[in-house]
C-alpha cells in the first residue's frame, strides 16, 4: 500500500500549475502573457472617459482673470 495519495494531489492543484508554470519553456509564454495582459489593462484604463456628476459639491472651473 503507497500512500502517496497526498502528494500527487498537491501537484494537481495549484502547487503543481506553479511548479509547471515555473519551469525554462514555460516561464517566457507566463511572462509574455502577463506583459500583454498589464498592456491591455493599462490602454482600457486610459481610453475610459470619466464620469461627470455635476455635484455641486465640485468647486468651479478656473477661470482667466480679466482687466
Amino acid at each position: 500500500m503507497n500512500d502517496n495519495n497526498g502528494d500527487e494531489d498537491q501537484e494537481s492543484g495549484i502547487r503543481g500549475l506553479w511548479r509547471w508554470a515555473t519551469k525554462p519553456p514555460q516561464v517566457y509564454v507566463v511572462y509574455l502573457i502577463t506583459l500583454i495582459l498589464v498592456w491591455a489593462l493599462s490602454f482600457l484604463a486610459g481610453t475610459m472617459n470619466p464620469r461627470r456628476t455635476g455635484s455641486p459639491i465640485s468647486p468651479p472651473p478656473v477661470s482667466v482673470p480679466q482687466r
